[in-house]
């Protein structure tokens, strides 16, 4: 008889919607028997899920892993979605994120199933992953100006965490590490496919193949929205003309640069600023008050 944990559906289930995210998406919840996420196609971004309690089945391209508790699984840009509940109920936190240029080691793990990636955390680097994506997840929904930093830096945690007990220490193609450190070091240079390309010894069309494959995104994309991110930490920690912001980022048309950022961002630089100002003026207010 056909296993029912791998068996395709018999009816076309619902696809779930894609989240938006810039730099980091987390949350923690519990759900039942009837739990299930479906995305054909994936999303741009990476997604981690540790199983918290109950257990989780996650569906491969050649199988179905069932994640226990202590469990991390990973599953690459682009990579369908297909997991849910695999017993009575299922405890988890979630990441949807972009990665840093120098995370791309630790998300080197053992895969199964055709392309799921799993880690195991045992004895006490359990709590201590947890803390750290719980920590995660309370940031990503802050209202502090820099809480999106705040929970990239404890998703590096859980990562590097997660690292200690990883069985395989893989190795990034070193030429996109020169280019992506290349970005964050000089986002007002000439960052174009020609010029990356260059600098990782490639064509311009094995880098935007090798970039895709790796990260999701083309090079162009990549460089776009790291400007845009530094950009948006600029606006909200500093009192600097968005025309300068602009030009420091690599764009030399304001209005360019204001309909790209209100692209990705959904709301104009100047907004950006305001809804953060008034944030961190709520944010210091309530502390005030339980001073």
């Amino acid at each position: 008889m056909e296993d029912p944990a791998v068996s395709a559906p018999t009816a076309a289930p619902r696809e779930a919607t894609h989240p938006h995210v810039v730099r980091v998406v987390a949350g923690e919840f519990t759900e039942g028997a009837d739990y299930t996420t479906w995305r054909e196609r994936g999303t741009s971004d990476w997604l981690l899920i540790h199983t918290v309690a109950g257990a989780g089945r996650v569906v491969g391209p050649t199988g179905t892993i069932v994640s226990g508790v202590g469990d991390t699984v990973l599953l690459r840009p682009h990579a369908p979605h297909d997991y849910g509940t695999a017993v009575d109920s299922w405890s988890l936190v979630f990441a949807h994120f972009h990665p840093r240029a120098e995370w791309l080691p630790l998300l080197d793990w053992p895969v199964e199933a055709g392309g799921v990636g799993r880690v195991h955390a045992a004895g006490e680097m359990r709590p201590r992953v947890l803390a750290a994506l719980r920590t995660c997840a309370r940031s990503s929904t802050g209202s502090l100006a820099q809480s999106e930093m705040f929970a990239m830096n404890a998703l590096e945690a859980a990562l590097l965490w997660l690292d200690t007990q990883n069985p395989l220490r893989g190795r990034v193609d070193e030429r996109l590490l020169r280019v992506m450190e290349h970005v964050g070091a000089d986002l007002a240079g000439d960052l174009g496919v020609e010029a990356l390309a260059r600098i990782a010894t490639l064509s311009p069309s094995r880098l935007t193949h090798l970039f895709t494959a790796s990260l999701g995104i083309p090079p162009q994309r990549y460089v776009e929205r790291e400007r845009l991110t530094r950009a948006a930490q600029l606006l909200s920690s500093t009192d600097r003309a968005v025309g300068e912001i602009a030009r420091d980022v690599g764009w030399d048309d304001p209005l360019y640069f204001s309909r790209r950022f209100s692209h990705l961002h959904g709301m104009s630089p100047s907004a950006y600023r305001r809804r953060w100002s008034t944030a961190s003026a709520a944010g210091g207010a309530r502390s005030e008050e339980q001073s």
